[in-house]
């Protein structure tokens, strides 16, 4: 084994007991994005001479003895949204194709506290804009399993690089469902806390939860860790929240009321997957206190999106779009064109009956402990496509109609994490989401540590691995092609 493809857990531990070198460690990292990066496009930019300086402070540390912060020496990337000084920061757009910021976000300062070695950027798609990862200043990031497919997104570079070991631990951002659809795709965890306990000082619109920043690792026991050093309640964020840590402890699956659902009562998915869940699901099941098939009340869940988000592409666009017209990528005109069709009346509507979800939601969660979902449903599709525009025969509207079983959790505002669940009938990674109570993101993670502990035990279910040998050995240029 690699230093690479170690977990970050241990080899912070290994670190910390002068076993293994930030140093040796990095250039593991380095060593792996050189082999593997080229057909999948998961890292789009490096910082070599900062991340070797700071790796070799790391080491000094270490060696001087003293308490080392929680991250220390550990190599993470980050998502190519979020400001990162002195790092190529694109937002995936070709009008910051030569942006280098002078000052971190406050999430980035807040992980290189926690000792992180900020090294590289990861690919997303313009602006964040869709479930596919793919934008005019990098290309497409293809699937570690079939570099012909999607990663999913729009957290997808993230997820390709933690799946080849391209480093042990890295940043997302969700919203309706970019963290946890990538993570299902690739075969690694990626976990949607409550909005705010992850602040963000460049929240755009305050008083909406469908954006957050939030973990991705290989395990759910790493995305734990990186949970814990995320966690901020910053004050230039107006949802920000503190974590409740009266829930970090294990969790017994036996004691948990378990319900489950295929597709939430009205989420397109494949026939293939409904089986394939039912199958898992007779794998694990047994382990909780009881199983029920049940689902909070879905009705009108995808127009409240629809809507909803329509008025977030406004806030978030609208004034931009103005000011440099026809510059953000034809996605996001695309959806500020397909908000202009919703009047003042549809939205009021749709932030009544988006209350009335969440409080039908809060009584189904006095009842089951967690909700267990497929994580999408469909298997990754070309990557050159730019979602997939038939679900079991049902023709897909936009980009994000296939995501249901995602953003419909979303608007709940509940904690949410996809984790590796075998293949599927395409020998595809599969995941499950696991969805909580609202602000109870520890007994989630906790809950997925020993739901992924009982699942490594078998073949069927347990995480799936990419060919790395044959992946160094794809032509790039075969690879490449530009999103038609």
């Amino acid at each position: 084994m690699q230093a690479c493809d170690l977990s970050a857990v241990e080899a912070r531990r290994q670190i910390g007991n002068k076993v293994l070198s930030p140093v040796e460690l990095l250039d593991s990292c380095l060593a792996r994005i050189e082999a593997v990066n080229p057909p999948v496009t998961g890292v789009v930019a490096i910082a070599y001479g900062a991340a070797r300086a700071r790796a070799k402070e790391a080491e000094a540390q270490v060696m001087a003895g003293g308490d080392l912060p929680p991250l220390h020496g550990l190599p993470v990337g980050i998502k190519d949204l979020v400001d990162t000084a002195g790092l190529t920061t694109t937002y995936g757009s070709e009008m910051f194709r030569h942006n280098v910021p002078e000052k971190d976000e406050a999430l980035v300062a807040n992980l290189r506290t926690k000792g992180a070695n900020i090294f590289a950027k990861t690919n997303t798609p313009e602006h964040g804009a869709g479930g596919n990862t793919f934008n005019p200043v990098y290309g497409v990031s293809g699937n570690p399993f079939v570099p012909s497919r999607t990663c999913g997104g729009s957290s997808g570079g993230s997820a390709v690089a933690l799946a080849t070991g391209m480093m042990p631990l890295a940043h997302g951002s969700d919203n309706a469902g970019s963290l946890r659809i990538p993570a299902s795709f690739c075969g690694v965890v990626g976990m949607r806390p409550t909005a705010g306990i992850v602040a963000s000082d460049k929240r755009m619109i305050g008083s909406t939860h469908f954006p957050v920043q939030g973990p991705m690792a290989r395990t759910a026991e790493d995305t734990l860790f990186m949970l814990k050093a995320m966690a901020t309640s910053d004050p230039m964020d107006p949802l920000a929240s503190f974590m409740d840590y009266s829930h970090d402890r294990p969790v017994d699956l036996s004691s948990l009321r378990v319900a489950v659902s295929e597709d939430l009562g009205f989420a397109p998915i494949e026939d293939s997957l409904r089986a394939v869940f039912r199958e898992r699901l007779g794998i694990f099941g047994s382990a909780f206190r009881e199983v029920a098939d049940a689902s909070p009340e879905m009705e009108n869940v995808d127009h409240l999106y629809e809507v909803l988000r329509a008025v977030s592409y406004i806030g978030m666009y609208n004034k931009r779009e103005q000011a440099h017209p026809g510059k953000w990528g034809r996605l996001v005109a695309q959806n500020l064109e397909h908000a202009s069709q919703f009047s003042i009346t549809d939205v009021g509507q749709a932030m009544a009956d988006q209350t009335d979800l969440y409080r039908r939601a809060q009584l189904f969660f006095r009842e089951f402990d967690l909700l267990i979902t497929p994580t999408v449903g469909v298997s990754p599709w070309p990557k050159h496509e730019v979602y997939p525009s038939v679900v079991n025969d049902r023709p897909m509207a936009n980009y994000f109609e296939y995501v249901g079983l995602t953003y419909a959790i979303t608007l709940l505002n509940h904690p949410a994490i996809s984790i590796p669940c075998g293949v599927d009938r395409e020998g595809m990674p599969f995941g499950i989401q696991i969805v909580g109570r609202r602000n109870e993101d520890l007994k989630v993670m906790h809950a997925a540590i020993a739901l992924e502990q009982l699942l490594a035990r078998n073949p069927l279910t347990a995480r799936p691995l990419p060919d790395l040998v044959a992946l160094e050995k794809v032509k790039v240029r075969d690879e490449m092609e530009p999103v038609v």
